[in-house]
This record gives C-alpha cells, sequence and structure tokens, in this order.
C-alpha cells in the first residue's frame, strides 16, 4: 500500500501539490516513484519560469524509464530543490518530504479544486 497523505492534493499523472495558499510545493507521488524503479536524474525548470497546470514542467529519470513530469498547479517557479540534482534518490527515499521537487507562487488558487483528493488518488492507483 502506498502512502497518500491527505493533506494534499494529486493529479493523474502522479504529481502532487500541497499549498498555504499563496505557495505550492510539488513532487511526485509514492506510487510514482515506485513504479519509476530508482531515481537517477531530475530536470527541473529555473526560479521564475512560469509553469502551467498540466503541461510538461520537467523530467524524472529512473534505470527503467524517463518520464515527463506534469503541473498540478500554474504559476511562477520560486524555489527549486537543487539537493536533486545531487542525490536524485531522495526522490524514492522521501517524496513527500526532502524529495519535493518545487515550490511555486500560485496563479489560481482555484486550480486545486480540479485536482484530485488523497481518497480519489488512491482508488486511481488500486
Amino acid at each position: 500500500m502506498f502512502e497518500v497523505p491527505t493533506d494534499r492534493k494529486y493529479q493523474e499523472s502522479h504529481e502532487y501539490a500541497t499549498t498555504d495558499g499563496e505557495t505550492a510545493t510539488v513532487g511526485i507521488t509514492d506510487f510514482a516513484q515506485d513504479e519509476l524503479g530508482d531515481v537517477v536524474f531530475v530536470e527541473l525548470p529555473e526560479v521564475g519560469e512560469e509553469i502551467t497546470q498540466g503541461e510538461e514542467f520537467g523530467v524524472v529519470e529512473s534505470i527503467k524509464a524517463v518520464s515527463d513530469l506534469y503541473a498540478p498547479i500554474s504559476g511562477t517557479v520560486t524555489a527549486v530543490n537543487e539537493d536533486l540534482f545531487d542525490r536524485p534518490e531522495l526522490v524514492n527515499e522521501e517524496p513527500y518530504g526532502d524529495g519535493w521537487m518545487l515550490e511555486v507562487e500560485v496563479a489560481d488558487d482555484a486550480a486545486f479544486d480540479e485536482l484530485l483528493s488523497a481518497d480519489e488518488y488512491r482508488e486511481q492507483t488500486e
């Protein structure tokens, strides 16, 4: 059984977002990191770049596959987890903790309503 914290929202493509109202933290789910296998490389946007909900924002590469990352919300990137460049395995070890990918200044809070709840996401992955 995969961890699906209830304090965030999920996208069908296995990214999550959690917000304090102005800033969102974005990463991939426990299910996604397990499906990928050992993550060996992460490509992320630069601070200041705009990301758009549903559009590609980066790439995660594992020993099994290369997968595009899709933005669960739209906004401006305010921080990138630079630890992932030296330690991409953090995505596997702590996808909801130290393995986060981006912080984003949220363009529209209503976008969170379009994402899946923890229960809805859990149903999708079972």
